[in-house]
């Protein structure tokens, strides 16, 4: 049996001081010496057993992969190849899930080192491979061999949307034979991947680059496609075998508290977007500005919250970010919340916001009741709060709003689709929706959650797909 080596191998950052005055990547990845020392603390359960693949929302054979990097360790290039042959059968974008997968939650959670110390860290050994193939022209080579299988003759899908259940439900069934076009709203491709993760987190290129692969799969992606204006569930059923729905959660939750309308009040999905998809943050060499004031309060407690408060910071504010509830409870990857509090973000917890105050049409301050929490859980598990009747106000010139999105709502208007009583799309246990041949995964039938569980929504999606058209196809 392996040795156990009970503390994991960090990853090299870049130090706070530095990285708050610019949008490129904080963490720097592994080296290959690195990603090997690391690599050699996985225990190398059994892929029956391994608990590491069934806490994987796509079930990516982990101690496979790893192995591969063990296995050739004096050959780097033979151990990447294999290692990403491994990875691509189960997951076609490992550079995205190796940065903003919440693994600690997941693969890493259960996790059989991390019993008696630290789990092994799958995200950056994943992201290692992703990167090494990259920038080693390993994975052309490679997606040559994936290419071959992807002959488009076994019938022709349509998905809608080109965020990461969209993106994920095309490639696997690109790789099953399938002809598959992509429809999505927006000028660029990507859904929160481009809109809504900073450039710190995820690099634009890395992106692009991902995209590029499954073109190479022989993916179509129409971008500028508002499906249910600009084309209708039914007409691509007229041309289409089948249809995946991944539009995700793109309508932002705000406040129903007075002052809402002030200027200077954005939802963390315009901030975000603005940003990031339209380069805010190099204004005015691109043209979209964006207005933060000096002192920046954000609303929530999500990787979004995190996500708007460290751009806010790096746009030159004072950032505090507002939360109705204790630290603990806060949903954000522990990741996020340390490497905004090395940046100087501040946090308030237990506090709701119940006015924002303005002066000539401008929010200047955010008046909070201060919140208790009790010992009683609620359905999420999180401790129930309560009103103390106190209060205390703060100033702000700017306020970000983050706690949350619906589904989109052109597409669930236009199409008829049977809809859960909080708004998202109904599907049956093979993700069917109520009209027969349309499917749908990803925030779109879940609410906001997770890059890898609307990846894993895809993949599922992918496999019911191909056979719901077998099936038609032999009737």
């Amino acid at each position: 049996m392996p040795k156990l080596i009970k503390e994991r191998v960090p990853t090299p950052e870049r130090p706070p001081e530095e990285r708050v005055r610019d949008f490129k990547e904080v963490n720097l990845g592994y080296t290959w010496e690195l990603a090997l020392k690391e690599a050699e603390r996985c225990l190398q359960c059994p892929k029956d057993y391994a608990p590491c693949i069934k806490g994987c929302p796509v079930h990516i054979d982990i101690p496979g992969f790893i192995g591969a990097l063990k296995k050739y360790r004096d050959d780097p290039d033979r151990a990447v190849k294999e290692a990403l042959r491994i990875i691509w059968n189960d997951n076609t974008l490992p550079a995205i899930t190796g940065r903003v997968c919440p693994q600690e939650d997941q693969c890493e959670g259960v996790c059989v080192v991390g019993k008696v110390g630290d789990a092994v860290n799958i995200g950056k050994l994943e992201r290692f491979v992703a990167d090494y193939a990259r920038e080693h022209g390993i994975d052309e080579e490679l997606l040559c061999e994936f290419a071959e299988k992807c002959d488009g003759t076994k019938g022709k899908v349509a998905v809608v949307g080109a965020g990461p259940a969209g993106l994920t439900c095309a490639g696997e069934l690109a790789k099953m034979g399938y002809k598959v076009t992509i429809y999505e709203a927006l000028h660029k491709p990507g859904g929160v991947l481009v809109y809504g993760i900073p450039e710190f987190r995820l690099p634009k290129e890395i992106l692009d680059y991902e995209l590029k692969k499954l073109e190479k799969l022989g993916v179509e992606i129409k971008t500028d496609h508002l499906i249910g204006k600009t084309l209708t569930i039914q007409e691509l059923l007229e041309e289409y075998d089948a249809v995946f729905i991944g539009t995700g959660a793109g309508t932002p939750k705000l406040l129903d508290i007075p002052g809402i309308l002030l200027d200077r009040i954005y939802s963390a999905n315009e901030f975000l977007t603005r940003i990031n998809l339209m380069k805010a943050y190099e204004f005015p060499e691109y043209d979209t500005p964006i207005a933060v004031g000096r002192k920046v309060i954000v609303i929530g407690g999500g990787n979004t919250a995190m996500d708007a408060a460290r751009s806010a910071l790096r746009l030159g504010a004072e950032v505090t970010i507002a939360y109705r509830r204790g630290r603990e409870d806060m949903s954000a990857r522990i990741e996020e919340i340390k490497h905004a509090e090395e940046e100087g973000v501040k946090f308030m917890f237990f506090v709701q916001p119940v006015e924002f105050l303005g002066e000539n049409g401008k929010v200047k301050a955010v008046k909070f009741e201060k919140m208790k929490p009790l010992d009683e859980k609620d359905s999420r598990g999180k401790r129930k709060i309560v009103g103390t009747g106190e209060y205390v106000t703060v100033e702000a010139d700017t306020v970000i709003i983050a706690i949350g999105l619906e589904p989109n709502k052109i597409i669930l208007e236009e199409s008829g689709f049977e809809l859960n009583p909080d708004g998202t799309i109904k599907v049956d246990e093979n993700l069917m929706t109520s009209i027969p041949g349309v499917f749908a995964g990803g925030d779109a039938i879940r609410g906001e959650a997770t890059v890898i569980l609307a990846m894993g929504d895809g993949k599922k999606a992918a496999k019911a797909i191909d056979e719901y058209i077998r099936k038609r196809k032999s009737s």
